[in-house]
């Protein structure tokens, strides 16, 4: 006779199979070998392509380019490439390490602007081709390749026929089978002759207000420089402005206009712009954000 607690034990115990009804063991398919643990777990990294140093900060791998320079303390630079660190002579290694960890938050920060600003820009990248569009004066233009216009190219303004669908047409005189170098170009052209024409309207147009006169106008292809001004009276302005809308383009124009009254960026100097200019800092803002396709 079995013990009641022989009982209970039996009771929760799971029953055996028979060894007729053995249960059938299936292999499992292989599958990928796991992942390395290293290449899981690897920082996220901006890497400048003349980097000379590195540092972890937080999660983050960046590897930064260092340069000795004359100036009083370390500087820190992030543009499209990276991170720049210049320094004095004087200034350890581990005193430069200090320091860029203790600006960690800015320079992470700063590089992830950057990058996301490369991705819109890249974004932007036009393909060169009929129908392809690009902006002029904050609106979209299409380009129409029209042989029988003039190659130099006319805008026309058509009814929009729906809320946000452009309706400006660029047609250039050039056939269908244009290369996409050839129609870049003479789009560039067009839209250089436009930015003649509106720089010289809108410094015509300050000029007076400031009290100044401007003796020259040049057009630049600065990659980042939207403008300069000399005490000469010489203006020089970034044909690209043109993409921008109006009010963007007359607050840079109406900056380099108030460097001929106060050569540098004190408190005077931003008066002397908002003299004219109320709403500046919101444009200047836009000027640093958007992103222009890339030519």
């Amino acid at each position: 006779m079995q013990s009641p607690f022989q009982l209970l034990f039996d009771f929760f115990d799971e029953p055996k199979p028979s060894p007729t009804h053995a249960p059938r063991v299936v292999a499992a398919p292989a599958g990928p070998p796991a992942e390395p643990l290293d290449s899981v777990l690897t920082p996220e990294c901006f890497r400048h392509p003349d980097a000379n140093r590195e540092v972890l900060l937080g999660e983050v791998l960046v590897a930064y380019e260092f340069r000795r320079a004359r100036r009083r303390n370390i500087g820190f630079s992030v543009g499209p490439e990276g991170l720049t660190v210049s320094a004095p002579k004087w200034v350890t290694l581990s005193e430069i390490d200090t320091a860029v960890r203790s600006k960690a938050k800015w320079i992470v920060a700063k590089l992830e602007q950057a990058r996301e600003r490369r991705e819109r820009i890249e974004a932007a990248r036009i393909e060169w081709k009929d129908g392809a569009s690009f902006p002029f004066l904050g609106e979209t233009v299409i380009v129409v390749l029209d042989p029988r216009c003039d190659q130099t190219g006319v805008l026309n303004t058509g009814a929009e026929a729906l809320p946000g669908v452009p309706h400006l047409t660029l047609h250039l005189g050039l056939p269908q089978t244009a290369t996409g170098a050839q129609i870049r170009d003479t789009v560039q052209a067009w839209l250089m002759r436009q930015a003649r024409r509106i720089f010289t309207e809108r410094l015509e147009h300050y000029a007076p207000q400031l009290g100044v006169q401007w003796r020259k106008l040049s057009l630049s292809s600065a990659g980042t420089l939207w403008g300069t001004a000399h005490s000469d009276g010489s203006i020089r302005l970034n044909w690209r402005l043109v993409h921008f809308r109006l009010a963007v383009i007359d607050y840079v124009v109406a900056h380099e206009l108030s460097h001929l009254r106060v050569m540098d960026h004190s408190p005077r100097f931003w008066d002397t712009v908002r003299s004219v200019v109320p709403d500046y800092a919101q444009l200047r803002g836009q000027l640093k954000d958007e992103a222009l396709p890339a030519w």
